[in-house]
């Protein structure tokens, strides 16, 4: 990636694996504690533009805005966040509580560093490892600027059901099968035609299954 030293780059995907996954959890885990105006403002910075920006308020006009040459952003394993509205920028008891959620996750945070705090520092190491007991959700919306909100989006999981041993051509399963339905039909939970589709070859398994469901159900009331 070749970027100006004046560019910031904003884009998760530019850090290594360990730490996209670190972020996303801790963004994911924000939002579940109701904290859903945060955002990135960087992730990877180049050597070039760590230079650049120490600089500033030294060698360049400005307010000093970091204390080393060596930050972890150029390794790809640290990013930057920011407070968005009805809250300032850096709101100082939202980046505690992201702080304190970050320390939970073994993430470490500028804000208890005791030579320069940087509360809207996060970074882990190359070997980070989510801890036991947590997980990804979903998919997670990490916004880039103060309009964005932090969203976590949940799939809806269709329950799924596994027909196992079914084998339509065994003569003994085609049996077990019929005298199954007849029985339904004798109990009069479901139409003779069911049993007249299985016998001419014209039930589809779907709908077997469907069968199946409805006679359990209806069994069990």
């Amino acid at each position: 990636m070749s970027t100006s030293v004046t560019t910031t780059c904003r884009d998760l995907d530019e850090l290594l694996p360990s730490a996209q996954t670190a972020c996303r959890l801790l963004f994911q885990e924000c939002y579940k504690a109701g904290i859903k105006n945060i955002f990135i403002t960087e992730t990877y910075r180049s050597q070039e533009r760590q230079k650049y920006l120490y600089a500033q308020g030294r060698s360049r006009p400005g307010q000093i805005v970091t204390w080393t040459l060596n930050s972890n952003h150029k390794s790809r394993l640290a990013w930057d966040i920011a407070v968005g509205p009805p809250q300032s920028l850096y709101d100082v008891t939202t980046l505690n509580r992201v702080g304190a959620i970050a320390k939970k996750l073994g993430i470490e945070w500028g804000g208890t560093w005791s030579n320069a705090i940087d509360r809207p520092h996060f970074e882990v190491k190359s070997n980070w490892v989510m801890p036991k007991g947590y997980k990804l959700e979903g998919k997670i919306n990490v916004p880039t600027n103060s309009k964005g909100q932090v969203q976590l989006i949940v799939e809806d999981k269709k329950e799924e059901i596994k027909v196992t041993n079914w084998n339509p051509g065994s003569p003994a399963m085609k049996t077990e099968t019929e005298n199954f339905i007849a029985q339904a039909v004798k109990d009069e939970i479901i139409l003779e035609s069911h049993l007249k589709d299985l016998q001419n070859g014209t039930m589809t398994t779907d709908r077997l299954i469907g069968l199946y469901i409805t006679i359990q159900q209806r069994r069990s009331k």
